[in-house]
């Protein structure tokens, strides 16, 4: 009893069915990541001087172009569990059976957020600046799921926060385990294991606070604070990465997702300090929207307290505008015109009291 007390476990299912509808735990957590990166690079662009909502229509590209960018990289990186013998190749767009590689996703995801920010006339790299906490940590929340589908942990471990790994089953498709159920809370014979996904939840979150402090501390501009997000990102991801088990690809005996770790750090190094040399981070009227509507001031429209004209209201409710003259302008209109003469010699002035 105590050993179990001393360990993480594991839910006993990543997938609930409501009715025919199957809800994934693995789904949900990428969706609510979505919503949290959305909804903090909104306001981090907006506090920057942005157009309100920018970020939500540039999300609408990058989105979908993220998701199919990171299953791209999924099945090119692991192409055997998709396209050898016994494999059925159209699981390959299986997306909600897990299996998306961050790296792809932020690849195909910027060249969406490249379309949206062309059409919107503002730089990606100061959207990219202000969306990169947010996309960290989505990624953190994505970590969640990977716990509901008892996936990506590491080696056998004794340590207090080992987690445990039941064996879970599916009567209906033996092969597909994902979609099993842990009856009877069987271990597996490596568990209690390192919780590979929880360290890099943590190391996210850990990214995320060091660039909300550098971006307040030192202005980043110039797709600098993305440049940041990338290496920090990349450093915890290299040696979380080597204490895995699951199977994966090896290049010269080390996983592919190391050597790319090791790639988009030196990459992402070098852009910060190229970048810095670009000056001051991006001046607040290049953020605005070439299709945003500009504000009136209140200057304009009320001035000194006193309510807009009534040809402004007129207008706005579409009834024909209304005018009102002056009084003395009413009376030099209904005053007959004395015609004016050369000859006509000029009146003298009358003596009064003061004169």
């Amino acid at each position: 009893m105590s050993a179990y007390l001393a360990t993480i476990p594991s839910p006993d299912r990543g997938v609930w069915h409501l009715g025919p509808i199957p809800l994934r735990a693995y789904a949900l957590c990428i969706i609510a990541g979505i919503i949290v990166a959305i909804w903090w690079g909104e306001r981090r662009w907006v506090a920057r001087g942005g157009t309100k909502g920018t970020v939500i229509d540039v999300a609408v590209f990058a989105v979908p172009f993220g998701l199919v960018g990171g299953r791209l990289y999924h099945v090119i990186t692991d192409p055997e569990l998709y396209f050898t013998e016994g494999r059925n190749p159209w699981n390959a767009f299986a997306i909600w059976d897990g299996g998306l590689g961050i790296w792809g996703a932020i690849a195909l995801g910027a060249v969406g957020a490249l379309i949206a920010c062309r059409r919107k006339g503002i730089p990606l790299p100061a959207m990219a600046d202000a969306v990169a906490p947010g996309i960290v940590v989505a990624q953190a929340i994505g970590r969640i799921g990977n716990y509901f589908n008892q996936e990506l942990y590491g080696a056998h471990t004794d340590l207090p926060w080992g987690l445990e790994v039941y064996q879970r089953f599916n009567p209906e498709d033996p092969d597909n385990l994902l979609n099993g159920v842990a009856t009877g809370h069987i271990p597996l014979p490596e568990s209690p294991v390192h919780p590979t996904f929880l360290y890099e939840l943590i190391w996210n979150l850990l990214v995320a606070l060091l660039v909300v402090w550098a971006d307040r501390r030192f202005k980043l501009g110039h797709g600098r604070a993305f440049a940041l997000y990338v290496a920090g990102y990349t450093v915890g991801r290299g040696w979380i990465e080597m204490m895995r088990t699951d199977t994966a690809n090896h290049i010269l005996g080390l996983r592919v997702n190391v050597w790319t770790s090791i790639l988009l750090f030196l990459g992402a190094a070098a852009y910060f300090v190229v970048a810095g040399k670009r000056g001051p981070r991006e001046a607040p009227e290049t953020l605005v929207s070439k299709d945003a509507v500009p504000e009136v001031p209140a200057s304009e429209t009320s001035e000194a307290g006193v309510a807009p004209s009534a040809s402004a209201s007129a207008s706005a409710s579409g009834e024909p505008e209304v005018t009102e003259e002056p009084e003395h302008a009413t009376v030099a209109a209904e005053a007959p015109e004395k015609p004016a003469s050369e000859d006509t010699p000029a009146e003298k002035p009358k003596k009064t009291d003061e004169s």
